[in-house]
């Protein structure tokens, strides 16, 4: 054979096997990614956020990783996590106003492919640990019917978190069947995690959802961690500093078992909280709350259920060691974004999503770069709603009384000073904005399903315990 007839065949078996390579290398870089969402956390009751609750574990993370200073998500709870599920505005869907009640028999809609569909399409194992929330009527709303190969935890919003119950009826899970099990729920959590984590094979890679229903009403924790808040005189402080930490300690058994499992390397860890903390009683839960509500959201405006920033500006961190640049990076991220996201680095398809809100802000994530997107939806409901261009935001409260408020927020981060009467044309264009979103919203189920217990299910006479609301 001659030289050249060998170099000519040698080239064209390696040009045969390059794409081989270039997929196996792909997959190497593809990360395992432990997702964690925390429950009612102020934006400002974090160590990296200059909170005196001490988080170590969060601290660490953000200082190896990046802080995300301005992550927004949905003002409660079943809406930011419909929108992490499927990478678009719950408005699309029905899943905008409120929150899936107890007696609620609606949820997440089956056309809309979720975040677990898509990353299991595209090779990884799937666990969900911790609280759903986006439908519990039917198993067919329930996690492992979504995406998760596996779950544990919590179906609906509010739990006793000993009982690990929602109005008196047990609410605990591993796959699709009830579980009966002693402990403080978000311990239960952690160790969950971990096992997952410690038994994960390696053969493809890992998406752990891990949301904890920590720190939500009911203000509970176990006695080792109030004492080791006794220096707090206030009972709901001293419990909601209680319940970080068991949050905080959790996170850190969850790295120290990705470390043992020598997968930290190659582990992208994301966390936030699913809305602001809770500043008006009227959306603490269920649960009576006695005393002051012991979240800050400072320096913003107000908290959980509203509008303003304090109810959907939130505490996020992301770290992959070698993959995000230490630092506090800026730049819009709205929670939609994670789902092309996670899509973009898992070499996932996003085909068959129906059309998403969401776009891939891993630059932004990963280096601090501008983000791509200038416009942030907080929400569009018949009563209300919210938009941001910008660093102009328009609050227009459309239930009578009517209220318009425009804030700058560069200027006016706390949104303490309305401008909506010297900013005519830009106020009547933003509010344009919103009714074109309403016009095309789906009706909220919150409010269909209002009219199916008023109307065509009334409780039987002396028993109203099956329309007490789920909060989240």
């Amino acid at each position: 054979m001659r030289i050249g007839e060998w170099s000519l065949r040698a080239a064209v078996a390696l040009l045969l096997t390059l794409p081989t390579v270039r997929g196996a290398a792909a997959d190497a870089l593809r990360p395992n990614i432990v997702y964690i969402v925390v429950d009612d956390l102020g934006f400002a009751d974090t160590g990296f956020q200059g909170s005196d609750i001490a988080t170590p574990a969060l601290d660490a993370l953000a200082a190896e990783g990046a802080e995300l200073t301005d992550f927004y998500v949905q003002p409660m709870c079943t809406p930011t996590r419909a929108a992490l599920m499927t990478g678009r505005y719950p408005l699309r869907y029905g899943l905008q106003s409120g929150v899936i009640p107890g007696a609620g028999r609606y949820g997440l809609p089956a056309d809309e492919y979720t975040l677990p569909q898509m990353l299991r399409d595209a090779g990884y194992r799937t666990a969900m640990v911790g609280k759903w929330h986006l439908g519990h009527a039917d198993p067919a709303q329930w996690p492992m019917q979504r995406g998760f190969d596996s779950f544990y935890g919590a179906l609906v919003g509010e739990i006793d978190h000993f009982e690990k119950a929602a109005h008196g009826v047990p609410d605990w899970y591993r796959g699709n069947e009830p579980l009966a099990e002693e402990g403080y729920d978000n311990v239960l959590l952690g160790q969950e995690a971990v096992r997952v984590i410690s038994a994960h094979d390696g053969a493809e890679p890992l998406f752990l959802y891990l949301a904890f229903t920590a720190p939500h009403t009911p203000y509970q924790a176990p006695q080792e961690y109030l004492d080791r808040h006794a220096d707090i005189a206030d009972p709901n402080r001293r419990a909601y500093a209680a319940m970080i930490s068991v949050v905080d300690d959790a996170v850190a058994e969850v790295v120290a078992a990705l470390d043992a499992k020598g997968m930290r390397d190659n582990t992208l860890i994301l966390f936030h909280s699913d809305n602001g903390g809770v500043t008006n009683a009227l959306f603490a839960g269920d649960t009576k709350v006695d005393g002051g509500l012991p979240a800050s959201n400072a320096p913003l405006r107000e908290g959980k259920g509203t509008l303003y920033e304090g109810g959907t500006k939130v505490a996020a961190l992301a770290s992959w060691p070698g993959h995000v640049v230490p630092g506090q990076h800026a730049g819009l991220i709205h929670v939609v974004d994670m789902f092309p996201t996670l899509a973009a680095l898992a070499g996932g398809d996003t085909g068959a999503s129906l059309p998403l809100d969401g776009m891939d802000v891993w630059p932004v994530i990963a280096e601090g770069a501008p983000s791509p997107r200038h416009e942030i939806v907080y929400n569009v409901d018949p009563v209300a709603g919210a938009v941001r261009r910008g660093d102009w935001k328009l609050v227009w409260q459309a239930a009578l009384p009517p209220r318009i408020e425009l804030f700058n927020l560069a200027d006016d981060p706390a949104e303490a000073r309305n401008l909506a009467a010297g900013f005519p044309a830009l106020t009547a264009d933003l509010q344009a904005r919103v009714i074109a979103l309403a016009a095309a919203m789906t009706p909220p189920q919150l409010l269909m399903e209002a009219i199916r217990l008023t109307f065509y299910a009334p409780p039987e006479a002396g028993d109203i315990s099956d329309l007490a609301p789920a909060a989240d």
